[in-house]
């Protein structure tokens, strides 16, 4: 029997980036990927490889885009059994559609949307459907996706309603707010927040790659061109991160387990 595609999963995390071969030379540099061509053209396409296996791709940002102003930016996929049903409900809750539902030969079905906060976020029902359970992050995997928005409280009301997550840990972060973090199937996935006031751009997301080291990953960002914004900073559970920008303005961070 065929798998049935997941609803609320993170599959696929993709960099749009204004300098392709830069950005390809800096994070396999940083966090050791692979990369491999999936389609020669006009719009050419890599695919970021981790031990052999496709976490994520990286292509160049449409003119469009860069016409309109918008950033080098990671985008994440969450996966859905239906973009149609998934994009009229996100409708419904307040969500703007950036693309309609595209079907991508051999890949699946795809369309990006804007949460009623503003942050960008995937919607892919993938041909092949990967699994259900959550798991622990191996290195070189997203370990973490932080939503910092301007009202968190909706913007999981949201969540929960279009992918079935579930609220996990609500923490004080003290002057900087609650932090209140989300899950499916048992796991935690992540973190969402308000962003403060002297903290400029829209709501957005930022994903974490999980590496063996903070401290000599941070030094190495800067080394390879890129920016620590916030670094080797530790958080409960005994980890530590940093955020950073890659050499293009890309937000990203970085998370480690260390003792």
């Amino acid at each position: 029997m065929d798998r049935k595609i997941p609803r609320g999963r993170f599959v696929w995390y993709e960099l749009l980036t204004s300098d392709t071969n830069a950005a390809q030379r800096f994070y396999t540099q940083l966090i050791g990927w692979d990369t491999a061509s999936w389609r020669a053209g006009d719009e050419p396409y890599m695919l970021w490889m981790q031990a052999q296996q496709r976490i994520g791709g990286l292509m160049r940002l449409p003119a469009e885009a860069t016409k309109a102003g918008t950033p080098s930016h990671w985008l994440g996929y969450v996966s859905t059994p239906d973009v149609d049903a998934t994009l009229a409900l996100a409708g419904k809750l307040g969500a703007s559609t950036l693309m309609p539902a595209t079907d991508v030969h051999d890949v699946g079905r795809i369309a990006i949307i804007s949460d009623p906060q503003g942050a960008v976020i995937g919607v892919y029902k993938p041909i092949d459907a990967p699994e259900d359970e959550e798991r622990a992050p191996s290195i070189g995997e997203v370990s973490w996706r932080e939503l910092v928005t301007t009202d968190h409280f909706a913007a999981f009301t949201f969540y929960e309603a279009l992918f079935g997550w579930r609220k996990a840990e609500l923490m004080d972060m003290g002057e900087s707010g609650l932090y209140q973090m989300y899950g499916r199937n048992g796991a935690t996935l992540g973190g969402m927040y308000n962003k403060p006031k002297e903290l400029p751009g829209p709501a957005a997301w930022l994903y974490y790659i999980h590496i063996a080291d903070v401290t000599e990953a941070a030094k190495k960002v800067e080394s390879l061109g890129g920016q620590v914004l916030n670094g080797q900073i530790e958080v409960p559970g005994g980890s530590f991160i940093a955020q950073c920008l890659d050499p293009q303005g890309a937000a990203f961070a970085l998370h480690s387990h260390q003792n």
